[in-house]
């Protein structure tokens, strides 16, 4: 063990670190670009160095020991620290570089994010974006991102928040189920009403209305709900519905008639969207690129998907 160098003692660590990440050996060696076997090597000469067992190995899946938990914890610090200098030595860089993670949540990616990354690695040819586009809500740190966008309420945690633009929702259908069931005047008429309902939906089991006396719960029912906006969006072209969407889904959609707002003296609570990142003290040049440019182009009021459909 003394006769190991520096540099060899330590380089097992992000072998670990991503091992216990992508749950397998091959996983993490499609990771980092090594075979499986290569992998499975370094971690047996680590167990061997430090004299225990790290990792229980089953024909399913890997499981850390009391040992590997304890190490895991203090390797992940260890390479949290590691990229914490270079995003200060990157600080010093004139121009933002290397490989930028992001998540950001499907339909708002692919309408107003994915059009916008042509134009940002155009503007900084040093960036290698990776844009992961997931609805459900991902850890910033145990994913490796760099940074990710989210909508509506924020849990509390240790990240960074910056607020990038307002997120505004409608109550909305199509004229043809208007012409066929009515419209309904008040938010106790939507339970005469199908109601289509988001399955991420983070506001609970009710949507909340804000009325002359304060906010008001409706229990939406109906017979659909799906985990995809944009699929929410046909079934109400459709006809097949009323539903609660955020504007910079259905703002063209409002613009042009083919869904039309409904109780609009009952509005649905202003949110927002929000560029959230690990803290560091040290913010890489990449994401600080990154956040500038979506402020400058996403930002402002109204925000550009209801300027654009005014």
């Amino acid at each position: 063990m003394d006769n190991i160098g520096e540099g060899e003692r330590f380089a097992a660590l992000p072998l670990f670190v991503a091992v216990i990440e992508c749950g397998s050996f091959a996983a993490a060696g499609r990771k980092l670009g090594l075979s499986k076997s290569a992998v499975s090597k370094r971690i047996l000469q680590l167990e061997a160095r430090l004299g225990v067992r790290l990792l229980q190995r089953t024909t399913r899946r890997l499981h850390l020991t009391e040992a590997g938990t304890l190490y895991h914890g203090y390797a992940r610090r260890a390479l949290s620290l590691a990229r914490e200098g270079e995003d200060a030595i990157a600080r010093l860089q004139s121009q933002p570089r290397g490989l930028l993670r992001i998540s950001v949540p499907m339909v708002f990616g692919r309408l107003h994010l994915s059009p916008l990354a042509p134009e940002f690695l155009a503007a900084h040819p040093g960036v290698q974006l990776d844009m992961q586009m997931d609805d459900r809500m991902v850890d910033l740190v145990e994913g490796g991102f760099d940074l990710a966008i989210r909508i509506g309420h924020l849990p509390e945690s240790s990240l960074i928040a910056r607020r990038i633009a307002s997120c505004r929702s409608v109550i909305c259908a199509a004229p043809a189920y208007l012409a066929r069931h009515g419209r309904p005047e008040t938010p106790a008429k939507l339970a005469e009403h199908n109601c289509l309902r988001y399955a991420y939906y983070r506001g609970g089991a009710e949507w909340t209305l804000l009325g002359p006396d304060g906010p008001v719960g409706v229990p939406p029912r109906g017979n659909y709900q799906v985990n995809n906006s944009e699929a929410l969006r046909d079934a109400l072209l459709a006809g097949a519905g009323i539903a609660q969407m955020p504007t910079f889904i259905v703002g063209p959609d409002l613009a042009a008639g083919r869904l039309l707002p409904l109780l609009e003296r009952y509005p649905l609570p202003l949110h927002a969207v929000y560029a959230v990142f690990p803290e560091r003290k040290h913010v890489p040049a990449k994401v600080r690129a990154f956040l500038e440019f979506i402020d400058r182009r996403l930002g402002g009021e109204p925000p550009p998907w209801e300027r654009e459909s005014s």
